[in-house]
């Protein structure tokens, strides 16, 4: 640990980002073709896959995709709990950035599980419900 406690909040951010967007792609490749479908919308999705063909190799290894965005996820949340109580900076203006850096990074990882979730559910839950 750093003793100003910037570096752990930057690093705790950047998981947290990465986190974001291995979370996201779990929602292109299931979730928002899953919901495209439901609301009527095969036409939007057709033109989606047409427009990005990688979206069916992306559903097509979920699985994979998946290990790695949750592997990703732990990471993310094991950065997230070991910075939660890191030093901030004693000067005002260092610490309210350190402090809301923080807050962010922990929002961000919040959204993160949030779309983990939905992703998990539209890819291995939904299609076993009759």
């Amino acid at each position: 640990m750093s003793t100003d406690g910037v570096t752990e909040a930057r690093s705790g951010f950047w998981a947290s980002m990465a986190s974001l967007f291995a979370s996201s792609s779990t929602l292109v490749c299931c979730a928002i073709p899953a919901l495209l479908v439901t609301l009527g919308a095969g036409a939007a999705l057709s033109s989606l896959v047409s427009v990005f063909p990688q979206i069916v190799w992306l559903s097509e290894n979920k699985e994979v995709l998946f290990v790695l965005a949750s592997a990703m996820m732990l990471i993310s949340g094991a950065l997230q709990w070991r910075n939660r109580t890191a030093p901030c900076p004693t000067d005002p203006a260092l610490r309210d950035a350190c402090l809301r850096t923080r807050k962010t990074s922990l929002r961000l990882y919040g959204l993160s599980v949030l779309l983990l979730l939905v992703g998990g559910w539209f890819a291995f839950v939904q299609p076993l419900l009759p």
